[in-house]
């Protein structure tokens, strides 16, 4: 039986080590120890799961759905969930008809008229504005396809993130306390690191605005993945003091791009990256030397989050990219 590594799963099937971590800490996904090595491995039958979550992703199945029908293999209740899934397609694909059939009669309306003056009135006709009042816009965003080719280019085609789904952000320069660590689960023991701090310098109480910054170093090259390193900062007074483990640094700040996910979610990395470099008015900004992280996350509202497990599911993250204007 051939055993892979966290890396070149990673590798292999085109997705983060964290999201694999993050796949097995919600139990979706297990990985296996084997006798004489330090680091975990997957078998066929994990490559197997692996693969069934990939396309329950692509077919949009939440993860906390998930993990409902790797644990209830009752042919009942996963019927139920993909009912639940077509029933939010169908309400979709109704409102996108409904749009459609908007834009079609506004079209026909424009073609038939003379006065240019009157044009935009069409926008007030009292039927259109009745209409669109009862479109749920907002949840417009998902569709299925048959075949795995097809739902690759649909999956593909619905995860372009438009304009109005990134914001971009400037983050102030800020003195930091960070924590960092290499190998094992370093995300879990620099999450459980961070909150210790916070708690014992009662950091809420005298800096309450305080902010949480997150990213990898190093991404880590080893296909046993030991040499993966998370690190994570927090925003503190500048005349805090910081106690070992726990190190003081200045962050510079800058302009990102940002896109919000909910924690486990880290596949959008890629939908962010893709924005940034399709982008008409601006661009990437890296840093020729990494003097600072450039790629980072922000777990947010932190204030009322900080003593759940760095893990959790309610923790919504921003991904940030740092960016600057094109110039023309």
């Amino acid at each position: 039986m051939n055993l892979l590594t966290i890396s070149e799963v990673s590798k292999n099937f085109n997705i983060s080590t964290r999201t694999l971590r993050y796949y097995e800490q919600i139990g979706i996904l297990q990985s296996k120890k084997k006798e004489d090595y330090a680091y975990r491995t997957y078998d066929q039958v994990d490559v197997r799961r692996l693969q069934q979550i990939i396309v329950l992703r692509k077919l949009r199945i939440s993860l906390k759905q998930i993990k409902a029908i790797f644990q209830n293999t009752e042919q009942t209740r996963i019927v139920e969930i993909f009912l639940e899934n077509i029933s939010g397609i169908d309400n979709e694909i109704a409102a996108l008809s409904t749009i459609k059939n908007i834009l079609n009669s506004l079209i026909e309306r424009l073609s038939e008229s003379t006065k240019i003056g009157i044009n935009l009135d069409l926008l007030q006709d009292y039927d259109i504005l009745k209409v669109v009042e009862t479109l749920g816009l907002s949840k417009i965003n998902l569709k299925g396809e048959k075949s795995m080719e097809e739902l690759n280019k649909a999956n593909e085609n619905l995860s372009k993130l438009q304009d109005k789904d990134v914001r971009i952000i400037y983050l102030p320069p800020a003195t930091v306390a960070s924590v960092h660590c290499i190998g094992g689960l370093p995300e879990i023991e620099t999450g459980n690191l961070l909150n210790k701090f916070i708690i014992e310098s009662k950091l809420y109480d005298v800096k309450p605005d305080f902010r949480h910054y997150g990213f990898n170093n190093p991404n880590g090259n080893i296909p046993d993945g030991s040499d993966h390193g998370y690190e994570r900062w927090i925003t503190i007074p500048e005349g805090f003091e910081v106690k070992a483990p726990s190190t003081k640094k200045y962050f510079q700040g800058g302009l990102y791009c940002a896109y919000m996910i909910s924690m486990g979610a880290f596949d959008e990395w890629s939908r962010l990256y893709n924005w940034a470099q399709n982008n008409d008015k601006y661009e990437l900004n890296y840093k020729e030397e990494m003097i600072e992280p450039q790629c980072m996350e922000e777990h947010l509202n932190y204030i009322n989050k900080y003593m759940l497990s760095p893990e959790d599911s309610t923790i919504q993250i921003d991904l940030l990219l740092p960016v600057k204007e094109k110039v023309f």
